[in-house]
């Protein structure tokens, strides 16, 4: 079987790793254009490219598939079959109806919720309990096409969307590896969606990442929770910016006015409707990532100093 395999970040490689190590005849891989990375701004390959190169399999970064040349480089490597995981861009119909057992997605949700490009960070934002991989043979919508095999997970209580992240790749070379077996068997039984109960998982932006200490720890806790490792939730303390990529919900039987730190050694700070939360993993300004104490016994913060919202 031929396979091209299209894929752009960390999340992709575990799936191109398993088609390489259960010797599928890898045609070509699909992938971004490299990307300037660090101070110096070189270009940096995409982590599926760095895997692809070291197992000498031809790599194809196009800028965009809605054009002729794409198109016939993709018909003259005669794939019978296209395995899509976080590509980053969308398969136009002329592509998806090229390979002979069409194109097959992983997504990083229980279909049909969480379409869309953050599936995992919305899970855990809007403080899911269970999620899971989907496989799906590819459709002209954002993720509407027919369901293949699906595998669940518990998302641990305070686990973060880039631990999940690292959890859910390696589950869907997984899922990805049934799949294909079921496919060359001809046991795929496609499924199809229910949009009306389908939910939407967008691109996380910035903007979300500010923390408004008066809503209640939960809430707060899954802010921090699905923006680790970015775009990172972010308060202010004495003018500068802190990140903050762990939390854990505190139990305090003490009324406090919202963002202030009511234990200046395990750095909790007070919620809406009495509650709190401990800030457990945090980076100032210019400085390194640390745990929240360790943070605290550098720096002089009095009980009762506040963490703002925005920079005052």
């Amino acid at each position: 079987m031929n396979i091209i395999f299209m894929g752009t970040p960390d999340f992709a490689v575990p799936c191109l790793a398993r088609l390489i190590e259960e010797k599928y005849n890898i045609v070509g891989v699909f992938t971004q254009p490299d990307k300037p990375k660090g101070r110096g701004h070189k270009l940096a390959f995409p982590p599926v490219k760095e895997l692809a190169v070291s197992h000498e399999i031809e790599v194809f970064q196009p800028k965009s598939l809605r054009n002729d040349d794409a198109q016939k480089l993709i018909q003259s490597l005669n794939p019978d079959l296209i395995v899509v995981v976080a590509y980053g861009k969308i398969l136009p119909k002329a592509i998806l109806d090229i390979p002979k057992y069409g194109c097959i997605n992983v997504h990083g949700s229980l279909l049909p919720k969480y379409r869309g490009a953050g599936p995992i960070q919305w899970s855990v934002l809007n403080g899911e309990t269970v999620t899971g991989v989907t496989t799906m043979f590819m459709a002209e919508g954002l993720d509407t096409g027919d369901m293949l095999l699906k595998t669940e997970t518990a998302i641990g209580e305070n686990e973060t969307a880039a631990e999940l992240y690292d959890r859910m790749s390696l589950l869907g070379a997984e899922v990805l590896s049934d799949t294909l077996i079921d496919l060359k068997e001809g046991k795929l039984n496609p499924i199809k969606q229910d949009d009306e109960k389908a939910t939407h998982a967008p691109m996380l932006s910035k903007e979300m990442s500010n923390i408004n200490f008066s809503k209640e720890a939960q809430e707060v806790h899954n802010l921090i929770r699905g923006l680790s490792d970015w775009p990172c939730a972010i308060a202010y303390l004495q003018g500068k910016r802190l990140k903050i990529y762990k939390s854990e919900i505190v139990f305090i039987n003490e009324k406090a006015e919202c963002g202030s730190i009511i234990d200046n050694k395990n750095f909790i700070v007070a919620c809406g409707n009495n509650t709190a939360i401990k800030l457990v993993n945090v980076q100032y300004d210019n400085s390194k990532r640390m745990s929240g104490a360790d943070f605290l016994r550098g720096k002089q913060v009095a009980l009762g100093e506040k963490l703002t919202t925005m920079e005052v």
